[in-house]
């Protein structure tokens, strides 16, 4: 005997339902455009077909009002009564249709039949109408009848009725005719249309090629032969994100490079500061090895920091959200942040112009970032070479509709020939003496300027003395 199933285990997976291929933009295009099109033919043909059937039904039935006209003219009035004069002969010349089968009957006002085909199911007109028109049956087939009520010189009635035979084949060929010329015109237009849609999808095909055969390292732009503005403004799109792309994989081996670097120096550094402290015995000697590998690491620390900040700043130029930024509480925090070290180094650091409220357009981010790099580079290399007491203004002020944030020490100052400073890896001369930094200072406050959107530059401080760097920005 077979075990019953474990109603608690669980089932198999079930295989998931293929789905089905997307359609191809060319047959979207053609659908969207031929089954409209198809639409709007049928009614139309249908339209045309009505009005055609109904201007050949007005032809043939003034045809046969004509002939119930043309029988009445025939009765008389002999001895005070109506009497027919024409012949059998007469009547089937009077009447003749190659065509159709005509009948005709004359009524007398009680409605027995004078001449004709008695029994015609005709109906008589309408209230005061003079004839009617109407669809019959006689003797199995169908006909087309008309009643005629005359009153002179008596009263009369003529009947005349046909077959359908010419009506129906009229109204066959018109409809195979406008059928088979709409098919025709729309078949030549859908031949026509797919043409044209491959040609002009032909670019986007090719540039999908070009894309499936590149290298996956590979991240120039990719040409585009475009025949429409919508392909042309896709391939620039692509080409954008390309580029975007390849400036962040730039930046990105840029900032591998850099680390792996300079960072070599320093940390070789604190290795042998480490080993030559290890070796001694004095504990003095030990203090003062770990006082160098303290600095050591300080200028490490301060060296990835600014490494961070540029690669972070190269990756996200394209993604900087700006908006209304009070610069005085920043400027106002940057001082004092920096205050106990300025009073460590014996400079006299100040800030002119926070008396006020000041806003500019901005990122609070960015700007800080900039007051930093520019307040750092003061308290390391504006100190006065003939001695004195350094000093550095943090000052905000008006140009029209702009604010100017600067930075001013009274130290050796920047010749305008090292102007090139905020290059990356670039030192000035001060800075070479000193054995400080890494040349990166300058180039952090370039790139956050460029992504403000504001204007910098290094110029003489007051009186020809020092280093006054100027930040530009829009007011809020």
């Amino acid at each position: 005997m077979s075990r019953p199933a474990d109603p608690l285990r669980p089932l198999a997976p079930l295989d998931p339902l293929p789905v089905p291929p997307a359609p191809s933009l060319r047959a979207r295009l053609l659908r969207h455009v031929l089954l409209p099109l198809g639409l709007t033919w049928l009614a139309g043909t249908v339209a045309s077909v009505l009005v055609a059937n109904s201007f050949t039904q007005r032809a043939f039935d003034r045809s046969l009002l004509d002939d119930a006209y043309a029988v009445a003219t025939n009765v008389r009035v002999v001895d005070d009564q109506l009497d027919f004069t024409l012949s059998v002969r007469e009547i089937k010349a009077v009447l003749f249709d190659q065509a159709e089968t005509v009948y005709f009957a004359v009524l007398r006002p009680d409605g027995s039949v004078l001449a004709g085909w008695p029994d015609l199911p005709v109906s008589p007109p309408r209230g005061d109408d003079v004839y009617r028109f109407s669809d019959i049956q006689y003797h199995g087939r169908s006909l087309r009848a008309v009643r005629l009520q005359l009153t002179t010189p008596q009263p009369f009635e003529v009947v005349t009725a046909q077959t359908v035979l010419g009506r129906s084949a009229m109204l066959r060929s018109v409809l195979l005719y406008s059928v088979v010329s709409q098919l025709l015109l729309l078949l030549v237009l859908a031949v026509w249309l797919r043409r044209a849609i491959q040609r002009d999808l032909q670019p986007l095909a090719d540039f999908q090629h070009a894309l499936d055969r590149r290298d996956v390292r590979d991240l120039a732009s990719v040409p585009v032969d475009a025949s429409t503005r919508d392909v042309q403004r896709l391939g620039a799109s692509v080409n954008d994100l390309l580029d975007r792309v390849a400036q962040g994989v730039q930046a990105q081996r840029e900032f591998a490079g850099n680390v792996a670097h300079e960072l070599r120096t320093p940390l070789a550094g604190i290795r042998a500061l480490a080993s030559y402290g290890l070796a001694q015995k004095d504990p003095a000697v030990w203090r003062e090895q770990l006082a160098g590998i303290v600095d050591s690491q300080a200028r490490a620390s301060h060296l990835v920091d600014q490494l961070l900040a540029l690669a972070l700043a190269d990756e996200a130029r394209h993604a900087i959200p700006r908006g209304a930024v009070a610069l005085h509480e920043l400027v106002r925090n940057a001082v004092l942040h920096f205050l106990p070290r300025a009073d460590a180094a014996g400079v006299d650091l100040g800030a002119v112009g926070l008396d006020e409220p000041v806003t500019v357009q901005g990122q609070a981010v960015l700007i800080e970032g900039v007051l930093n790099n520019l307040i750092d580079n003061a308290l390391r290399y504006g100190k006065p070479a003939a001695g004195g007491v350094p000093r550095v203004t943090v000052a905000l002020s008006h140009e029209g509709a702009r604010v100017v944030l600067s930075v001013t020490d009274n130290g050796p100052g920047l010749p305008a020939r090292h102007q090139e400073v905020h290059q990356r890896w670039v030192q000035g001369q001060e800075g070479k003496r000193l054995g400080q930094g890494a040349g990166l200072g300058l180039a952090i406050v370039a790139r956050y300027a460029e992504l403000l959107g504001a204007h910098h530059e290094f110029v003489p401080g007051p009186g020809g003395v020092g280093l006054c760097a100027r930040l530009v920005l829009s007011a809020a």
